[in-house]
């Protein structure tokens, strides 16, 4: 006795037949796969089919990027600039945080590294680890 799992539907046996589900292997296929998620996203009324399916899809395409096109690892200034703009905040933003806009201004532009106390007020300001914000390659305000 087999339990849990449900016949499809033959709205979900077309939406696999029109579009099989395979591993992407190569660029065409994956903005094809990219397409057809669009299209069904595109729908006014998304099916529990329709989301089933997206999710195949969706953990096709994410296992192509993650073994195609890696996410670049950011740290340290890289890091600061991409969660300010995420944030949708601005390097003003951060005088609340860091004390003065000197600072700020020395820390973005690499002309010196922040203070252990200052990577971990940036850390709780935007919720991430100490270790996302310090970077070994920063200038070292000693030198």
């Amino acid at each position: 006795m087999t339990t849990g799992l449900k016949a499809p539907s033959n709205y979900y046996l077309e939406l696999i037949t029109t579009f099989p589900p395979r591993p992407i292997t190569n660029e065409a296929e994956l903005v094809a796969t990219q397409e057809r998620i669009d299209s069904i996203l595109d729908k006014k009324n998304i099916t529990q089919d329709d989301k089933d399916y997206l999710k195949v899809l969706g953990t096709l395409v994410y296992d192509y990027e993650q073994q195609h096109e890696p996410m670049p690892v950011l740290k340290g200034i890289e890091m600061i600039e991409a969660l300010l703009e995420e944030s949708n905040l601005q390097p003003k933003d951060l005088i609340s945080i860091l004390g003065t806009d000197t600072k700020v201004e020395e820390i973005l532009s690499g002309k010196r590294a922040p203070s252990q106390d200052e990577v971990e007020k940036l850390a709780n300001f935007f919720n991430v680890s100490p270790r996302l914000i310090c970077q070994k390659n920063m200038i070292d305000a000693s030198l």
